[in-house]
């Protein structure tokens, strides 16, 4: 009977220590930049879609985003609108990882909004990108 009380007492303990776990700041994109064969930008604020091939923009963009730090925010769930929906690809083509870039130091990712801590995105890089091609 004493182990079923402790196994009901912790059980939602744990899951509230793993769910608090999750809004430590981390590192969203943390990859290596040749494993990347494109990156898909989709233009929300123009309805314009780019695929970036060059190794050299790949290598900056994965580069800066790697030195992001993002502390995890409220729920992007009912948010509208968005500026740059980012998928990354392997050389097989699958997905890496998607995500959306609102500004130098907001992403949506995951159902939810993370702020830069301390680096920022550099959203000037990419928006020029996207505006020239």
């Amino acid at each position: 009977m004493k182990k079923i009380k402790w196994v009901i007492i912790a059980v939602p303990f744990i899951i509230l220590l793993i769910f608090a776990a999750t809004y430590i700041p981390h590192k969203v994109v943390d990859m290596d930049a040749s494993n990347v064969s494109k990156i898909t930008i989709f233009d929300g604020n123009t309805g314009y879609e780019m695929d970036i091939t060059d190794k050299s923009n790949i290598t900056y963009i994965i580069k800066n985003l790697n030195e992001v730090t993002f502390q995890k925010g409220k729920s992007s769930f009912g948010y509208m609108g968005f500026s740059f929906n980012t998928t990354i690809f392997d050389h097989d083509g699958k997905v890496i990882q998607n995500f959306i870039i609102n500004s130098t130091d907001t992403i949506r990712y995951k159902g939810f909004f993370y702020r830069a801590k301390d680096q920022l995105i550099d959203y000037d890089y990419i928006e020029q990108l996207v505006r020239n091609q």
